[in-house]
């Protein structure tokens, strides 16, 4: 018996992406788990506090089809195969948990950065899935590429 059935991994899309390919591969093989992936955007909005002046939604849907290639792409690197790709709209941490819940995650992987100060430890999107997540939440430390 497996301990994961079901792997969220949660990406950001960006160059760091791929340092998790390899370990959430390997957890998922011995597992012989599904694995699903999920990006999360934040809508424009947020960053005007929600009073925007000005229609988004066309350049909000060009956000949404650049992610889509972009996971397409990723997807395409893992070497386990990929049963979900999920792209969401809202607050990162909330989808990440929202998600985990309605499809009975039992592993959720995320990038960890681990900068300075509280987020010395894990990155603060890491820190936010870890403490409201009903599931193992696991961290991969990420290097910055400069």
């Amino acid at each position: 018996m497996s301990a994961y059935k079901r792997i969220l991994l949660a990406v950001d899309l960006s160059e760091e992406s791929d340092q998790l390919i390899d370990k959430t591969c390997e957890i998922a093989e011995r597992n012989n788990a599904e694995l699903s992936l999920i990006h999360v955007i934040e809508p424009l909005s947020f960053a005007y506090g929600g009073d925007v002046p000005m229609d988004l939604t066309t350049i909000q849907e060009q956000l949404d089809d650049h992610a889509r290639v972009k996971l397409d792409s990723f997807a395409a690197r893992l070497s386990h195969p990929v049963t979900h790709k999920f792209i969401v709209s809202g607050h990162t941490e909330s989808e990440i948990h929202r998600h985990c819940d309605e499809h009975s995650i039992d592993l959720v992987i995320v990038g960890s950065h681990g900068r300075h100060g509280l987020s010395l430890l894990l990155g603060s999107t890491a820190n936010g899935v870890l403490h409201g997540a009903h599931c193992d939440v696991l961290a991969i430390r990420v290097q910055q590429i400069k």
